[in-house]
């Protein structure tokens, strides 16, 4: 059957209803300042405004400075537990180490985890995300790494 004849103009092809496309994040490869459709890490973190941009990088500086404050308690836990294990009677000692190895390692997991977390933020290639990190990275240092040595462990290994 030809249907070449037929007037399709009032016909929607656009699969939308007439509704316009939702803005899709950019995701950059190259490092750029521009925060058009930027989107941090999730789908759902969406940069669509100047105030949910300012809002996405105090953000961004509180997560990273959170960072410093677990790396702090995993570093008093493990003091924590060497001097428990010395306090402890011989025969409880065993026990006590076990214990005390699964929670280190369950900090160091959670450590771990946060930390590529953080290199997937700066992995946006987005300088004020970037600076963000770096921001929060010193602020964390500032408060929560008291006697540690900076070079200690990097955040990714």
């Amino acid at each position: 059957m030809d249907h070449s004849h037929m007037d399709h103009s009032g016909m929607d092809h656009g699969g939308h209803g007439g509704m316009p496309m939702p803005a899709m994040c950019n995701m950059n490869m190259l490092f750029t300042w521009d925060t058009t459709n930027l989107c941090i890490i999730f789908k759902w973190w969406h940069i669509r405004s100047t105030p949910g941009l300012l809002f996405s990088l105090l953000a961004v500086v509180a997560l990273t400075a959170a960072y410093e404050a677990l790396r702090a308690v995993s570093r008093r836990y493990e003091t924590f537990a060497a001097k428990k294990a010395e306090e402890t009677p011989r025969r409880n000692q065993v026990e006590v180490s076990k214990r005390a190895h699964v929670i280190k390692a369950a900090l160091y997991a959670i450590q771990n985890f946060y930390a590529f977390m953080l290199m997937l933020l700066f992995m946006t290639y987005n300088g004020w995300v970037m600076l963000s990190v770096f921001v929060g990275g010193f602020i964390g240092y500032l408060m929560f790494g008291n006697n540690t040595s900076a070079t200690k462990d990097g955040a990714c290994h």
